[in-house]
């Protein structure tokens, strides 16, 4: 597996792997467009040119969030997510980021689990932050990390 910093380059990859990911994917429009925000970076993860997972975070303020994070059901549990989170919080602590946020779904254990054993704690609710179609909606964890005081 390797990891490749996200440029437009690797938009279609992107979005190739969020649409394994996620029922509801982002089009690679999409990733070309946040990618041209400021202080939006990301990660590809793939190996042998197969797309394994995505991230997408935001610096703002002395804060980084997680705008999305997946990987493709045949690469879970192999350690992809994970890469993928130390790396884009390595680069916000290279640029001297306090504090990571996100937003997990509060049925999604293995991604709560995860993000817990990473050091990140409850900061709230979010109520019916996930539309999941006709299924309804999901309310989602915010989860926030002190990077000041987080392993690196």
């Amino acid at each position: 597996m390797r990891l490749v910093r996200a440029t437009a380059a690797e938009c279609e990859a992107m979005a190739v792997a969020h649409a394994l990911a996620f029922d509801r994917p982002w089009r690679e429009d999409e990733f070309e467009d946040l990618l041209e925000g400021e202080g939006i970076y990301g990660f590809l993860a793939d190996d042998a040119d197969e797309a394994l997972g995505v991230i997408l975070c935001r610096m703002a303020g002395g804060e980084v969030e997680v705008l999305t994070v997946g990987v493709a059901p045949p690469a879970r549990r192999r350690g992809v997510a994970l890469a993928l989170m130390l790396a884009a919080l390595d680069v916000a602590r290279q640029a001297g980021t306090a504090s990571a946020f996100l937003e997990v779904a509060v049925d999604n254990d293995a991604a709560i689990t995860l993000y817990a054993l990473m050091g990140f704690a409850r900061a709230g609710l979010r109520k019916a932050y996930y539309d999941r179609g006709p299924a309804g909606t999901t309310d989602a964890l915010v989860m926030r990390l002190d990077l000041t005081r987080a392993a690196a």
